[in-house]
């Protein structure tokens, strides 16, 4: 079999409803992630050399390089069946592995991703900082696509995305949208950040804050006048608030503190949860609104008091992920061990 077709009869699988990933690794067969739990499509194993030889095909002259020289890569790759794949290739001590997770060709709607209203409210704002956050697979990218194609179907904005991966392809509608990616069209999130300030936008879509200098110019491009979009790999909104302010040393601290508490609109944090038929997954949402006493709360340091300020927050348009995981329960969508379990493991992490 050669190994073109072998890659075909592997990706093949991931058509299947409900696959969100496909992982291959040396010395095991492949395997796809269907409705979050992990299954093996086949018993045959895969050799190092198969797997090298397949992520090959998927991958430029470039890539490949880089891949060889630095061990590990991040990059899209279209197979011929049209669907569209974010890899990221990597090396174990085993030999070559890599992840594929799999995009949706269509972007979806708000409706689509039910997002809770109070995001489209501050998705109207002109400027600030709004953060999707959740742990890897939670669909942050998802839910920042239908976001984007919110503001495009009824804004006339200049809207410009940096990503590693592009991921969702964009067409323009009311909006003109520039997707930049990493290497390929630019050379760091700093560096697109930096020119995008030059480039007359009105909206910033990060794909990932991932160091200081990058988090640096997104609040400092929200504090100027931007509706600036991103992501953070943290699992509640207290997390995301903590996760930026310590990235930064002591001797900056203060000045991030300033630029957050000023700049900041919201966080939502969510999670893709098993429906009680089991045939599908739906995101529940933690919601937090960047109100002037949040914006306090950050700027004196008191961020261990946001939880409290969540679970009383609702007029504002809070959320805590207890009551998101409630209120599906309650509609029948998901089972209620989901929410027992969540509780549990609060409690556990509270003692």
């Amino acid at each position: 079999m050669s190994y073109m077709v072998l890659l075909d009869k592997i990706l093949s699988a991931t058509q299947k409803e409900g696959v969100s990933d496909l992982l291959l690794s040396a010395n095991l067969p492949p395997a796809v992630r269907i409705f979050g739990e992990l299954k093996f499509i086949t018993d045959q194993k895969l050799s190092s050399e198969e797997v090298f030889e397949i992520l090959s095909l998927t991958m430029h002259e470039s890539q490949k390089k880089k891949y060889q020289d630095n061990l590990e890569i991040d990059y899209a790759y279209t197979h011929s069946s049209n669907i569209r794949y974010r890899v990221n290739a990597f090396n174990t001590i085993n030999g070559a592995a890599a992840a594929f997770r799999k995009i949706n060709s269509n972007v979806p709607s708000i409706a689509e991703v039910s997002v809770p209203n109070i995001i489209l409210e501050l998705v109207n704002k002109d400027h600030g900082l709004l953060l999707v956050t959740g742990p890897t697979g939670s669909g942050k990218s998802t839910t920042l696509a239908a976001i984007i194609d919110y503001i495009n179907s009824n804004k006339a904005k200049h809207i410009i995305t940096v990503e590693d991966p592009v991921e969702y392809i964009f067409e323009s509608k009311k909006s003109i949208i520039n997707q930049r990616q990493l290497e390929s069209s630019t050379l760091s999130f700093p560096a697109a950040l930096k020119s995008a300030l030059r480039e007359d936008p009105d909206v910033i879509m990060v794909g990932e804050m991932r160091d200081p200098e990058t988090i640096r110019l997104a609040l400092t491009a929200a504090e100027t006048g931007h509706l600036v979009l991103s992501t953070l790999h943290t699992n509640t909104a207290y997390e995301s608030i903590n996760r930026i302010v310590d990235v930064f040393p002591s001797d900056s601290r203060k000045l991030a503190i300033a630029l957050l508490s000023s700049s900041l609109l919201g966080v939502v944090s969510q999670r893709l949860v098993q429906t009680k038929d089991q045939s599908s997954r739906v995101p529940a949402h933690e919601v937090l609104v960047a109100t002037e006493a949040v914006k306090n709360l950050i700027k004196e340091e008191h961020i261990v008091q946001i939880n409290s300020m969540m679970q009383v927050g609702s007029k504002y348009g809070m959320i805590t992920l207890e009551d998101s995981l409630d209120s599906l329960v309650s509609r029948g969508v998901i089972a209620s061990d989901i929410l027992k379990r969540y509780m549990k493991k609060s409690q556990e992490v509270n003692k």
